[in-house]
């Protein structure tokens, strides 16, 4: 529904307001998806530290492999968050060459739809980092169970006596109980 010149003088204050706080949200979305990043960036380096962690011990073959295949995850969907499109912003040229010489009203107007546009390509876009990162870090919560339990499980084999699980291996007796 366009609005004549009239209306729109008639609403400039209004549309002042609404494109100043349209402009603020695009920051605050643009800060929510820096703060994704920053969540990604320590996912994918406690994964990465993780597996190597369980990489210098030994484990149990199956639970070991699970974790491994759990960090890799979370490794690979952390590192796909900084692969997604950046956030959308006005650009400065096509601004100034379309609206150079419109009324300060019609302008406003313009940039506010424009705003409206990128907010919503933007959140579409922080979605998907969101949800990527807790995909991630379900993946790393995981690797670190699978972790856990392989190594008690590949621990506990070695106090048993070969071929009886569950049986502590006899201790051999000390010198001073051999006298």
């Amino acid at each position: 529904m366009a609005m004549t010149p009239q209306e729109l003088e008639e609403q400039e204050s209004n549309l002042e307001l609404i494109n100043s706080e349209i402009a603020s949200r695009m920051v605050r979305q643009s800060e929510a998806g820096a703060k994704v990043d920053t969540k990604a960036i320590f996912v994918v380096g406690f994964a990465a530290t993780a597996a190597q962690f369980l990489a210098a011990r030994s484990f149990e073959p199956y639970t070991g492999t699970a974790a491994f295949v759990a960090y890799a995850l979370a490794i690979g969907v952390g590192i796909s968050i900084f692969s997604l499109a950046r956030y959308e912003d006005i650009e400065p040229r096509a601004v100034l060459e379309d609206h150079g010489r419109n009324q300060k009203p019609a302008t406003l107007i313009a940039l506010a739809a424009t705003r409206v546009t990128m907010f919503e390509k933007n959140k579409a876009v922080h979605t998907r980092k969101s949800n990527r990162w807790t995909v991630s870090l379900t993946a790393i919560i995981v690797g670190i169970c699978l972790s856990t339990v392989s190594i008690v499980l590949h621990t506990g084999a070695h106090d048993r006596e070969p071929g009886k699980p569950g049986k502590p291996a006899p201790s051999a007796p000390s010198a001073a109980q051999s006298h």
